[in-house]
């Protein structure tokens, strides 16, 4: 299924496309004072760094990041700048009123166009294309939360799906056994690594130093300890999505979950003739264990899923490697999905880290009176949400009263995960049993979702 001779790990195939794994900037030189310190440097972090810095250029602001920039999931990703709302809509509803939730959906639509703007206007090629969004149904239980899904989204403003039968479906792309498909325009394609690659080096002439090689061991208000010295600053802000584990006193705020990917070799033009795909947009389906895919600007398939979802304790890889058996699911399912592409040799795989809080709702969080705030737990919708959390950080630690301050995730926290070995047990449980309906629905015709999906989304809290 896979050529052993492919790279597994190294960070990304995105990653090796540049050339390898950046050379690695300075370390912090020592104890340090500054403005604002903000510990991580990827998405979240660099957003951040660059919204302050362009609305107060005198603003002394440092990164700290302990390997390189976009080491974690900025460098990993599936590269979808889409406009989910993580946790959903419904919840800010219920809590915030239908109003806020639609706010927050209209500021995650704005926020792709403003990736889009900022990467033309600061010469950050990240190949990016606004196709939308493709989501397929192929067994006739995801065809039913397919349209669910679709009545549900045009009862709200500002989402703009649009259904596809199965003809209009391959008409866009063609997936082996696609009975239907959803669309909607706020979604664009990009090279995760590119984009990264570009914001460090924008925010690096905007005078930030971003210092490498730099393990933050403890955050504290006014204070980012480090093993190369203490930086000194008003706010500290944590950007460390699923890498949040490994500091001080984190270890159960947010869940790292694994993620995996392959990507093909370049495919020829008659694949492309015979597929479509002709938009750009990206790929997902309504599995519960569900895959995400785009084809990238050297007609390559990028593919990703679920390997290994957790592992024991917490504990997040070094380099990305992933499992053999992960790479031969993949496989097999991009097979499935495009029999055309017969046996695509795998190019790379790897596997990344993100951010699960308790209750699977993102957050942005800044105390005034300690100085100390973060943002993150995107469960894999970071892409854009690292955006709007960097202009709505900004803004909190600019004292800025705005539309983004007032957002419904501004100050939400969620409980802590349950120790192990109950979190272990039940992250595992929750995925075997995703899996277990899959094949269920696969199996039968049925449009009706497989009961051990219910019993997985009760021990996850998404009920």
């Amino acid at each position: 299924m896979t050529d052993s001779a492919a790279p597994n790990g190294e960070v990304s195939w995105w990653w090796r496309s540049l050339g390898g794994t950046p050379a690695p900037r300075a370390p912090l030189p020592g104890d340090l004072d500054a403005d604002v310190a903000i510990v991580g440097a990827g998405y979240t972090g660099l957003w951040t760094a660059y919204y302050l810095k362009t609305r107060q250029p005198d603003l002394r602001v440092v990164l700290l990041e302990q390997r390189f920039a976009g080491f974690g999931a900025s460098g990993r990703n599936g590269g979808w700048l889409t406009n989910t709302v993580t946790g959903g809509r419904e919840r800010y509803a219920e809590s915030h009123g239908r109003d806020a939730a639609n706010a927050h959906q209209r500021a995650l639509n704005d926020s792709v166009d403003e990736v889009i703007a900022v990467a033309a206007r600061e010469g950050i090629d990240a190949d990016i294309v606004k196709g939308g969004e493709f989501g397929v149904a192929r067994t006739p239980a995801q065809l039913a939360r397919l349209t669910a899904s679709a009545t549900a989204e045009q009862s709200w403003p500002h989402t703009d799906v649009e259904v596809l039968d199965a003809e209009a479906a391959a008409s866009r792309i063609r997936i082996a056994g696609a009975l239907g498909a959803l669309w909607h325009p706020h979604c664009a394609r990009l090279h995760p690594a590119k984009l990264v690659r570009g914001l460090a080096e924008t925010v690096e002439r905007l005078g930030v130093p971003i210092y490498e090689q730099t393990h933050v061991r403890e955050i504290s208000p006014a204070r980012a300890i480090t093993d190369r010295g203490t930086v000194r600053a008003a706010h500290v802000l944590r950007a460390t999505e699923g890498f949040t584990a490994d500091l001080r006193g984190e270890h159960r705020t947010w869940l790292p979950m694994n993620s995996s990917m392959i990507v093909t070799e370049p495919l020829p033009t008659a694949f492309w003739d015979a597929v479509g795909w002709s938009g750009r947009e990206t790929l997902g389906d309504f599995a519960h264990v569900y895959m995400y895919a785009q084809r990238t600007a050297d007609d390559r398939i990028a593919f990703g899923g679920r390997g290994v979802p957790y592992r024991y304790g917490s504990r997040v890889d070094t380099d990305g490697r992933t499992q053999e058996r992960t790479i031969a699911s993949l496989t097999r399912l991009l097979q499935e999905f495009f029999p055309e592409a017969a046996s695509p040799p795998v190019a790379h795989a790897w596997a990344g880290v993100l951010g699960v809080p308790r209750d699977w709702a993102a957050t942005v969080v800044h105390d005034r009176s300690t100085g100390l705030g973060w943002a993150g737990g995107y469960v894999g919708t970071g892409v854009t949400a690292t955006n709007l959390a960097g202009r709505t950080l900004a803004d909190l630690v600019l004292e800025h009263d705005t539309e983004l301050t007032r957002l419904p995730w501004v100050g939400h926290r969620a409980r802590r995960w349950e120790l192990e070995p109950l979190r272990w047990t039940a992250v595992n449980a929750i995925y075997t049993a995703y899996r277990m309906a899959d094949r269920v629905e696969a199996s039968v015709s049925s449009d009706r979702t497989a009961w051990p999906a219910h019993v997985a989304d009760v021990v996850a809290g998404r009920h």
